[in-house]
């Protein structure tokens, strides 16, 4: 089943605009895989634009492929020979009657072979006169992007007319691919996160549970060993970030818990963490109301659900599910999913804050605040955030529970949380819940798992 192609409305318009300018423009697209870079250009490039899919051939194999392609455009292109990239763009440049565009998707793959490439791309960008070729470079490496073209040393460095990375859609779209509504759609994307391919994948099956079993746990499954193919996009080696996510993934927080698991010292782990944290795959979590950068009160959390959902499940139980145990592990899943759906529900209610609009405040960025109160006690706050205006702070908590919450019970404890606070002081208290299932009423604001993923979108 093809899935429907969801946004992506801001990235379609920066892309159509860049290819209508004058010839020699170029836009680069990055992200990690599986995220809808090649639909995104199918939906922008048409006839006569040129669109190559880079696979690992040897260069003369590339070129002949993609002379092939241009004779779509360019009737009878790949009857010469080229010997070099140069005089492949050259000779299609000058037989062009048109501005067109030429799309090289994985371009990464073709640079991997012909080092020179990105300088003969600059070659023809920067050199004076008419040129009827404008240029998108998509690839999935975010590492050899960056060093590609973002790097201040690249030699395509400061050409792009738009630079777009491609991120996983927000949580709200997973109700308009997999047909889903409140409680059952935070639980999917607990599973599958904003990654638009694992939501077509998973749309054929018959309910998450299946889904589950049949394309993450079964040692043949389509996304079973999806993890480490990510990584090995980015990094010259993955044993390092996939042993740093397993670690954090089996409840090791702390750079000292986590340096300790590995016996590693601390230092060491610094680089690749920063990195898996520029990759979107671990987020630093620090207390709402400290430096992010000075503070040494910080945890280190796998952000991706699905990555969550692997270091949780599945790398744990490799060994089991290798001798066909899908079913212990699976029953294992179920016991265990509302606790691992709880800890994705947290994060999708601060992810909300800022679009929520609640107690008629405009809201900056959600953080948890954990640390001593006033009263010298313990204290843990799942959601705070700050007015746009100083004026007031927003206190709430997600609850993922079939337990029925007083709602009044919960709104004073909310705000005597907040008053044994510094960060609270002077300012008025926003009481909201995030609850499994609830109603609104006067007490407290009451967001649901619908309420949510509608500012989610």
């Amino acid at each position: 089943m093809t899935a429907p192609f969801f946004n992506r409305e801001d990235e379609q318009k920066r892309l159509r605009r860049a290819m209508k300018a004058p010839g020699g423009a170029m836009a680069v697209i990055y992200g990690r895989r599986r995220c809808g870079k090649s639909t995104l250009l199918q939906h922008v490039i048409s006839s006569p634009d040129v669109y190559y899919l880079a696979d690992q051939k040897e260069p003369a194999l590339q070129m002949l492929d993609l002379a092939a392609e241009a004779d779509k455009t360019v009737p009878l292109f790949s009857s010469a020979s080229y010997a070099t990239w140069d005089a492949l763009l050259q000779n299609l440049n000058d037989r062009l009657d048109r501005r067109i565009a030429l799309c090289l998707d994985e371009f990464p793959y073709l640079v991997q072979l012909s080092p020179a490439l990105p300088s003969i791309l600059q070659k023809y960008l920067d050199r004076p006169g008419p040129k009827k070729l404008n240029l998108i470079l998509c690839g999935s490496s975010q590492r050899m992007m960056h060093g590609l073209v973002l790097d201040r040393t690249a030699p395509l460095y400061g050409r792009a007319l738009e630079i777009l990375k491609i991120e996983p859609l927000k949580a709200g779209w997973i109700r308009n691919a997999l047909g889903l509504e409140g409680e059952k759609a935070v639980e999917a994307y607990s599973v599958w996160g904003g990654v638009p391919r694992y939501w077509e994948l998973a749309s054929s099956f018959d309910g998450l549970e299946e889904a589950v079993g049949e394309l993450v746990l079964h040692r043949n499954g389509v996304l079973h060993e999806e993890p480490m193919g990510l990584l090995l996009d980015e990094m010259r080696s993955a044993v390092q970030p996939y042993s740093l996510l397993s670690v954090i993934g089996q409840g090791c927080h702390r750079l000292s818990e986590i340096a300790g698991r590995l016996g590693k010292p601390a230092t060491s782990l610094m680089r690749p963490l920063a990195q898996l944290v520029d990759l979107g795959y671990v987020r630093r979590e620090t207390p709402f109301g400290e430096n992010e950068k000075s503070t040494r009160r910080t945890l280190y959390k796998i952000a991706d659900p699905f990555l969550l959902f692997h270091f949780k499940f599945v790398q744990p139980n490799k060994s089991q599910l290798e001798v066909g145990g899908v079913p212990a592990v699976a029953a294992k899943v179920s016991k265990q999913l509302s606790l691992h759906v709880s800890a994705v529900w947290e994060q999708l209610a601060r992810d909300s804050v800022p679009f929520c609009a609640a107690g008629g405040y405009q809201w900056g960025p959600a953080r948890r605040w954990w640390g001593t109160g006033t009263d010298d006690r313990p204290m843990e706050v799942d959601v705070v955030a700050e007015s746009l205006d100083g004026r007031a702070v927003l206190v709430g908590e997600a609850k993922w529970s079939d337990a029925v919450i007083d709602p009044g019970a919960a709104r004073d404890r909310l705000v005597a949380k907040a008053r044994n606070n510094a960060w609270a002081r002077g300012r008025e208290v926003i009481p909201v819940l995030w609850v499994k299932r609830g109603r609104r009423n006067t007490k407290v604001k009451i967001q649901t798992p619908d309420d949510a993923l509608d500012c989610l979108k």
